[in-house]
């Protein structure tokens, strides 16, 4: 039986005759496992796809688009049950402050979200536009939701300017969510 394999042998596009099942084996292996690990890192990344239309929101970084659910990536609001409380301790309802702002963002129009990899809820990780506005970064310059993995600067920008959360009293919303659970 002829084996043939890839080398710089003579022959017809540069194969030539293996001699040994074992290479044949080993370059099928190695085929496989560049397969397979490619397809794991697609899985895992995810490849970015963008929805665009007109979104409801949810709570303070979380919307539905097309049908979709997707989590707003790089920051974190108040859950919409969460309460913070103004200087003189009166309680305010930051929770729902912080989805009405969103929902007044997405009211302007159109929303465009590219969304890569999924949370661990599987909601879509998004990033989301309103016209030349960054969503995102909106609520957390304007004090609705802090950083959470990205936004550093506009969070410094809404605390030392006091705005919205940063003139109250507030738990960091993890760790509300660690202190109420479901």
């Amino acid at each position: 039986m002829a084996r043939f394999g890839f080398g710089t042998g003579s022959g017809l596009f540069g194969w030539r005759r293996v001699s040994r099942p074992v290479d044949f084996v080993v370059a099928l292996g190695l085929l496989g496992f560049l397969a397979l690990a490619g397809a794991i890192l697609q899985y895992r990344l995810g490849p970015a796809r963008e929805l665009v239309g007109a979104a409801q929101a949810i709570d303070g970084d979380s919307l539905r688009l097309l049908g979709e659910e997707l989590r707003l990536e790089g920051i974190d609001a108040p859950e919409y049950r969460q309460s913070c409380a103004e200087a003189g301790g009166r309680p305010v309802a930051c929770g729902q402050a912080a989805r009405r702002a969103l929902q007044a963002m997405l009211a302007r129009g159109l929303v465009h979200c590219e969304i890569g990899k999924a949370d661990r809820y599987g909601r879509g990780l998004a990033r989301c536009r309103q016209g030349d506005i960054d969503i995102n970064a909106a609520l957390v310059r304007e004090g609705h939701a802090v950083a959470y993995g990205a936004y550093r600067a506009e969070e410094d920008a809404a605390r030392e300017a006091g705005r919205g959360l940063w003139a109250l009293r507030f738990e960091r919303p993890e760790a509300w969510r660690r202190a109420h659970p479901r």
